[in-house]
């Protein structure tokens, strides 16, 4: 398990409350957390996923997720 890292376009807490769902059923997301303090809300995974698995998941819930170092 790793934790990824991932600039996202979430704005708000409607908008974390929007992708909970759709993280939180993933067998392999073993936490999540999106810090909208910071101005790229930054979107941190611990996971087994891809980053890629993780940007799909985020765009299936209508979010965009690019990762980052």
């Amino acid at each position: 398990m790793e934790t990824l890292k991932f600039k996202t376009n979430i704005k708000c807490g409607g908008c974390v409350a929007t992708v909970t769902p759709f993280l939180n059923e993933d067998n392999a997301i073993e936490n999540w957390n999106v810090d909208l303090e910071s101005p790229e809300r930054i979107l941190k995974v611990e996971t087994s996923k891809t980053p890629q698995e993780i940007a799909q998941l985020m765009k299936k819930a209508g979010y965009n997720a690019e990762e980052i170092a």
